[in-house]
C-alpha cells in the first residue's frame, strides 16, 4: 500500500490539490476546536487544533501538513481569538513539529499502523513540550498537554489512525 502523497497525486506547493486538501483540513481544525470549546477545559483536554494537522500531514505529505499546521491556529485566532495570542507561538510550533513528524513517519514507514500513530503523537508531544518550554520559559505550562491532554492524544492516535486508514483505502 502506498501510504502518503502517492495516494492523492503529487502534493506540492505548485499543485492546486495541495491547497484544496489543506483548506479541508484547516476547516476541520477550525470547526473541531469550536465544538470542543463548548466543553469545560475542552481545548486543553482534547487538543482538537492538532487533529486534522496529523491527518493531513500523514495522508497528504508535508506540504499539506505545513499549510494546515500554520494556517489552522492563525485562522482560529483571527476568527475567534483562540488560541490566545500568548500561546499562539507555542501552538504553532507544536503544529509544525506534528506536521514534520507525521509526514516523515508516513514516507519512511510506508503504511499506517496504530503503533506509528502512537510514536508520532509521543514524538511531537515530547519535542513540542521542549519547544513550548523554550518559548514560554514555564515548564509547568509546557507540560500542560501531558498532564491534561491525554484524552486528546488518544483521540489523535485512534481517530487519526482510523481516518487515515479510510482515506488511504478509498
Amino acid at each position: 500500500m502506498q501510504s502518503t502523497i502517492m495516494s492523492y497525486g503529487a502534493m506540492t506547493f505548485a499543485n492546486i490539490r495541495s491547497y484544496l486538501f489543506a483548506a479541508l483540513f484547516i476547516v476541520g481544525n477550525v470547526v473541531l476546536p469550536q465544538l470542543f470549546h463548548t466543553l469545560p477545559q475542552g481545548g486543553v483536554t482534547w487538543l482538537p487544533i492538532y487533529f486534522f494537522t496529523l491527518i493531513g500531514a500523514y495522508a497528504c505529505g508535508w506540504h499539506v501538513g505545513m499549510l494546515t499546521a500554520l494556517l489552522s491556529p492563525t485562522v482560529n485566532y483571527l476568527l475567534f481569538g483562540m488560541p490566545a495570542l500568548a500561546v499562539l507561538p507555542a501552538i504553532m510550533a507544536k503544529s509544525v513539529i506534528l506536521a514534520v513528524v507525521a509526514s516523515y513517519a508516513a514516507t519512511r514507514t510506508g503504511r499506517a499502523t496504530i503503533w506509528r500513530f502512537i510514536a508520532i503523537v509521543f514524538c511531537y508531544q515530547a519535542l513540542g513540550t521542549l519547544c513550548e518550554w523554550a518559548i514560554t520559559g514555564n515548564l509547568s505550562l509546557a507540560c500542560q498537554d501531558l498532564q491534561i491532554g491525554l484524552p486528546g492524544m488518544l483521540m489523535q492516535i485512534i481517530g487519526g489512525y482510523a481516518i487515515v486508514r479510510i482515506l488511504l483505502h478509498r
